[in-house]
């Protein structure tokens, strides 16, 4: 299955801007912003990306990618408990 992933994180580490930097500029709430960074929503608001791609001076495609499941959590048989050690440390960011 394929999912959305926004470069938020590449866009930040690329400018050098922080996300508290981000967040204070576009009067963003830190929990809400911190699940678009992890892939963590159901659905995109439109305006928020209109807002990053002003702010970062890109296109739509320089911000979303399309991607595969499997590059966002590792094969079943790959071990379970590296699985679940990944699914805790994302879960603490």
């Amino acid at each position: 299955m394929k999912y959305l992933h926004i470069r938020i994180t590449d866009l930040l580490e690329e400018k050098g801007i922080s996300k508290t930097r981000i967040c204070k500029d576009l009067e963003l709430q830190r929990g809400n912003f911190n699940r678009y960074c992890r892939d963590d929503f159901q659905r995109v608001d439109a305006a928020l990306i209109l807002k990053l791609c002003d702010y970062f001076h890109c296109e739509i495609a320089d911000l979303l990618e399309i991607r595969d499941d499997r590059d966002r959590f590792p094969a079943k048989d790959a071990g379970t408990e590296e699985h679940a050690d990944l699914m805790c440390a994302g879960d603490a960011r």
